[in-house]
């Protein structure tokens, strides 16, 4: 199992990327070994997951979703 998940940064940006293991991810974001974006918007709150079978599916939904603007990402996932 793949998930697509969204945080919400201490700066209000939204962040999103995949991972096979949420509880990991997240641990790894909170203690600054994530992502350089995160790590310099702590802290963040976990607002969406998708589930996917396979991790190109994921990859590819990452990358439409990433294409969104922020306001397009806030209508379509009912992100608040």
């Amino acid at each position: 199992m793949y998930y697509l998940y969204i945080l919400k940064c201490s700066d209000n940006s939204f962040y999103t990327g995949i991972t096979n293991d949420l509880k990991k991810r997240f641990e790894a974001h909170r203690n600054g070994t994530g992502s350089k974006y995160v790590r310099a918007r702590l802290p963040f709150i976990h607002v969406y997951t998708e589930k996917f079978s396979n991790r190109s599916e994921a990859q590819k939904r990452e990358y439409e979703i990433k294409s969104w603007n922020r306001k397009r990402k806030i209508l379509e996932l009912e992100l608040n």
